[in-house]
């Protein structure tokens, strides 16, 4: 069902079309910067207020960190979950350079870990989502939307095809970005078999979408039940 996002996937599935045409990448930064405009705080891109500035709109903290049902997460640990995708995948695997993420952002967020969050259990999720400072979370979403939206207007033609190269996988690795685990380092053989476009068309865009769905379906169960898994 959609909660989030309506007409985006029929913008995302134009982008894919022509993405990686040549003559077509103004076109494409522009449809890119427009979905990425609904995916984060409407302040970012100057825009007027969406779907996600609602999404925040009128939580409460304890509300971001229940989980539903035993099938989802917390509210809080899908957004720092698709900010920290975002912030490595554009940064270092499609900028070069390095991301938002720091010490700074680590402490002022409390958080105790620096990767996706991909392999925590249900316990681990709930105990890292109380303990995270939401406020600096956000602030540092916006951050990397920010950034996100400078290295799109930045692309050329020759990066657009350009492969992820293995020292950027490496550098995510030595960084903390992902862990060990099977269910963390698997992104980076997922994302190292992708182009620049591909990563445009995932982390920054669809991955986005499909959370920020899932966050509005909590919201509404997390506002209209009584009972929850966590």
């Amino acid at each position: 069902m959609k909660y989030f996002g309506e007409g985006l996937s029929e913008k995302h599935k134009e982008l894919n079309s022509i993405i990686r045409k040549s003559g077509f990448l103004d076109q494409a930064k522009e449809i890119l910067l427009d979905i990425h405009s609904y995916l984060h705080h409407s302040s970012i891109s100057l825009s007027q207020r969406n779907e996600y500035d609602k999404l925040l709109d009128g939580l409460k903290d304890n509300e971001y960190y229940i989980m539903p049902t035993s099938k989802d997460e917390t509210i809080v640990w899908a957004l720092w979950h698709i900010a920290r995708i975002e912030d490595l995948t554009m940064n270092i695997l499609v900028n070069q350079k390095d991301q938002v993420f720091n010490r700074y952002w680590k402490e002022m967020m409390n958080s105790n870990i620096t990767d996706t969050g991909n392999a925590l259990s249900d316990e681990e999720i709930i105990d890292f989502s109380k303990k995270l400072n939401i406020p600096i979370l956000l602030e540092y979403r916006d951050a990397v939307g920010q950034r996100t939206r400078e290295i799109i207007k930045g692309l050329s033609d020759n990066d657009i095809k350009r492969k992820i190269s293995q020292h950027s996988l490496d550098k995510i690795l030595e960084e903390g970005g992902v862990t060990v685990q099977k269910d963390s380092i698997w992104l980076l053989d997922f994302w190292g078999k992708k182009d620049v476009a591909g990563i445009l068309l995932m982390p920054p865009t669809r991955h986005v979408m499909l959370h920020l769905n899932d966050c509005c379906k909590w919201k509404q169960l997390i506002q209209t039940k009584n009972k929850f898994y966590l």
